[in-house]
């Protein structure tokens, strides 16, 4: 007999829009998601299509405006995150390690400040022990532990970022594209330092970013989504070899590849204007850039289809 697994982080419906003077962004738009333990979901799209706003709002920083936040079965939507323990089951690591670090603070203080905030450890001793083992952790040098920010590489940043994150013990962690201020060599190394923290302490992610080939190498599950809607979510292999919504065909298309066969390659140009975020109209919200639109498109919202198990996707081309 099979056992339902609880998914550690679970949204139903999600909702978060901003008011505006011609009416109300639709930043994040009706999103249902499930990351099981240990997995990584990865969410892809175009910039200003609502990505970090979805992360941000499960993790707090922003109050949904509609829908559901589960957390281990508990629905978090309206919980006070600090009253009820959340803020040390939960944590994140910000786009720009330059912008989310204190400059004023050292890497050692920086990396202790969750716990205070949180009265994690009994001595200041305590806290800095701890601060060492993640240091060791992340692979920064205690030799830096009384550096400050602007003293430091990208790279090392992003690990006080990470640290910072782990200082509490979480058992979900957003990754808002961690990686993207990066150069080339050192985003390899704190994609493989993630992957090995995850196997290692059993963490679940919600990892965001704009960059495909990041997105495979990281994934189990991926959710491509376009203007606050998901227009597709399955697993990294479905996504990759049978990509069904034209709107992640077209983003596949425009991945480099290395290799002869990719000279004949067809790239799938989009044309059309971006619909509008404020107020938008009923119907499928890529249909203005869609080369398959009809009018049945635009009489009203898509709910996702199946198109194989664990594969869904918003497009009545798989009615």
């Amino acid at each position: 007999m099979s056992v339902e697994v609880t998914p550690v982080v679970e949204t139903v419906d999600l909702k978060k829009y901003y008011k505006t003077k011609k009416g109300d962004l639709h930043a994040v738009d009706g999103i249902n998601l499930k990351i099981y333990r240990g997995q990584t979901l990865g969410v892809v799209g175009e910039s200003g299509c609502g990505k970090s706003t979805l992360g941000r709002t499960i993790i707090g920083l922003h109050k949904p405006t509609a829908g559901q936040i589960l957390f281990q079965g508990r629905d978090i939507s309206r919980m006070k995150r600090k009253k009820d323990g959340l803020c040390t089951k939960m944590s994140m690591i910000f786009q720009d390690p330059y912008a989310s670090l204190n400059p004023r603070m050292c890497v050692a203080d920086l990396i202790a400040d969750p716990m205070r905030i949180n009265h994690l450890y009994g001595s200041r001793q305590e806290q800095y022990q701890r601060v060492e083992e993640l240091m060791d952790i992340v692979g920064l040098a205690r030799r830096v532990a009384g550096a400050y920010p602007h003293e430091l590489d990208g790279g090392r940043r992003q690990r006080i970022g990470i640290a910072r994150a782990l200082a509490v013990d979480p058992e979900f962690i957003v990754c808002d594209e961690p990686v993207s201020a990066l150069d080339v060599s050192i985003q390899a190394q704190i994609l493989n330092l993630l992957m090995d923290l995850q196997d290692e302490l059993g963490l679940t992610y919600l990892f965001v970013t704009h960059n495909l080939s990041v997105v495979k190498h990281i994934s189990d599950q991926i959710m491509v989504t376009y203007l606050g809607r998901c227009v597709e979510m399955g697993s990294s292999d479905q996504i990759f070899e049978n990509p069904c919504h034209p709107y992640t065909k077209a983003l596949l298309s425009a991945l480099p590849e290395v290799s002869l066969e990719a000279r004949n390659k067809k790239v799938e140009l989009l044309k059309g204007e971006i619909g509008n975020p404020i107020n938008p109209k009923p119907g499928c919200r890529f249909a203005s850039r869609c080369p398959h639109c009809t009018e049945a498109c635009l009489a009203g919202d898509l709910d996702p289809r199946e198109v194989e198990p664990g594969h869904q996707v918003s497009c009545l081309l798989y009615e």
